[in-house]
């Protein structure tokens, strides 16, 4: 589905249903380098239980125009905008890795716009090295190399991620190929992992959350590992963390489990 967000075609995967205005609507936020089709079993799922289901790429990847956002605060406003061009008054934000500082960024934001909030793979501060940061710039695939090896924690996925003998890493590291080829003119990775690197709002952003807050974290997350949540928690009104046996790829490696973890969280759908 497409929106007119500030001039510009913003896509949306509504998980195969239509957008029916009256139904409650969780917004998916993805990292860098993905796109929408990393929510693919959560996203089908709650379409087709109730739910309104707007999985967005961001401004300048793959489906959607416009400029990039340089920063969390940037990306986040234009969240906000999109929830105004779809006529949403108030939804669930579910974001991974650099969505899910611009998940938390938007309910600081607008509060009164956000009635529960997912963070999957979150950290703050979100530092990234310098020689990472440095590599995603001057040679990004060498970049997408090593960041594919920390963010898995096996090769083979569980059935119902993409059906058995599914390369998650090839996989993953495909689709990061993809999403940076998107864009000739901004170089998507570093852009990135730059917004990520100076995002210094998160625990002042998180005290201005009054919702209900999901950590889905990854034992085995070399990118973001557990302990790196514990700032953002602790700042927390109302925090809860689900723990799960995986990398940083969650939604890859454990679809099941971060199924289970929103289905738990979330009131059921009228």
């Amino acid at each position: 589905m497409i929106f007119n967000v500030n001039g510009h075609p913003t896509y949306c995967y509504t998980g195969g249903k239509a957008f029916i205005a009256t139904q409650p609507t969780v917004v998916f936020i993805h990292g860098v380098l993905n796109d929408h089709s990393v929510w693919i079993l959560q996203t089908r799922y709650l379409a087709h239980h109730g739910w309104n289901v707007l999985a967005l790429d961001l401004p300048g990847h793959c489906k959607s125009a416009g400029t990039p956002p340089a920063s969390v605060e940037e990306a986040a406003q234009f969240v906000i905008e999109l929830l105004d061009a779809a006529g949403v008054k108030m939804a669930v934000l579910v974001g991974h890795s650099f969505g899910s500082l611009i998940a938390l960024q938007t309910a600081a934001m607008a509060p009164d716009r956000v009635c529960q909030l997912v963070l999957l793979g979150t950290a703050f501060p979100m530092k990234v090295s310098a020689a990472l940061l440095e590599q995603s710039l001057q040679e990004p695939h060498k970049a997408i190399d090593m960041v594919n090896v920390f963010s898995h924690s096996t090769l083979a996925p569980p059935p119902s991620t993409l059906g058995p003998g599914t390369w998650v890493y090839g996989g993953s590291r495909a689709l990061m190929r993809r999403v940076l080829a998107s864009n000739t003119e901004v170089n998507l990775f570093h852009r990135g992992f730059k917004a990520c690197d100076d995002y210094a709002a998160g625990q002042s952003a998180m005290a201005r959350v009054p919702c209900p807050v999901l950590f889905v974290l990854g034992r085995a997350d070399q990118m973001t590992p557990p302990k790196a949540a514990k700032v953002l928690l602790n700042c927390a009104a109302d925090g809860k963390v689900v723990t799960l046996d995986c990398g940083h790829s969650l939604m890859t490696e454990r679809p099941d489990g971060v199924l289970q973890s929103l289905l738990e969280f979330l009131p059921r759908a009228a």
